[in-house]
């Protein structure tokens, strides 16, 4: 059990210490099936009481939901409200015209715009975040290149999945039903569990054990993990 670059091993919430295990695998492709990953990954490396994470990246891609730059052509509004998108260190968000665009299309163009105006009345009184609390998970989801990204996903746009708490049932009957799934949304700032056979409470116990981001945010190439008690 190999920790990724700057990465613990364990972590503790509450009084409790869990092991995260980040699982390497080849980079997913969009002909490839979710299932045989898990199970070529996955299925053996699981234990009972265990927690199998799956990001919500390697998902979508499977669920064909991942898009060539050259594939996405820009409005004028996308070009327009993403220079107006903060960019972070984890990512480039909603902060380029096809990512902006992909969001357009996804989320609905009077929520995008609802949540722009908002978010510019209420930074001016300090407050941040209120443009992905509005425009909702779709949003925040998407994901844009940065310059770590792993070919050839260095040169697409990748949305959120479908039916996420779905995915996580079916992934639960097939590593076995003693072992919780949930597919994540984490990065270097925070994350999401976008659908999951936990309940609320384990959730968010969940995103507290995930917190630092395991899995890295770059070419480390683990796109699942496995949560142990210890």
């Amino acid at each position: 059990m190999q920790a990724n670059d700057g990465k613990a091993l364990e972590a503790s919430v509450d009084g409790k210490s869990y092991a995260r295990i980040p699982l390497k695998t080849r980079v997913v492709m969009p002909d490839d099936d979710l299932d045989a990953i898990i199970t070529e990954y996955a299925k053996d490396a699981v234990q009972p009481g265990d927690l199998l994470f799956v990001t919500e990246k390697i998902v979508a891609i499977t669920q064909g939901r991942s898009y060539r730059l050259d594939e996405i052509t820009p409005r004028p509004l996308a070009r327009f409200l993403s220079r107006y998108v903060v960019r972070t260190s984890y990512g480039i968000g909603l902060g380029m015209p096809e990512t902006m665009e992909m969001a357009l299309r996804e989320c609905g163009t009077l929520r995008i715009l609802f949540a722009a105006g908002v978010s510019v009345i209420t930074k001016a009184f300090g407050r941040r975040g209120d443009f992905y609390r509005i425009a909702g998970d779709k949003a925040r989801a998407i994901d844009g290149p940065t310059k770590n990204t792993i070919p050839p996903y260095n040169e697409a746009v990748v949305l959120g999945p479908k039916n996420p708490r779905d995915v996580a049932l079916r992934v639960q009957k097939l590593v076995g039903g003693d072992v919780d799934v949930a597919v994540v949304d984490i990065n270097d700032i925070g994350g999401n569990i976008l659908g999951s056979t936990l309940d609320k409470a384990g959730e968010r116990r969940l995103v507290q054990i995930l917190g630092d981001n395991p899995l890295g945010q770059a070419t480390q190439s683990t796109p699942m993990g496995i949560v142990r008690e210890i």
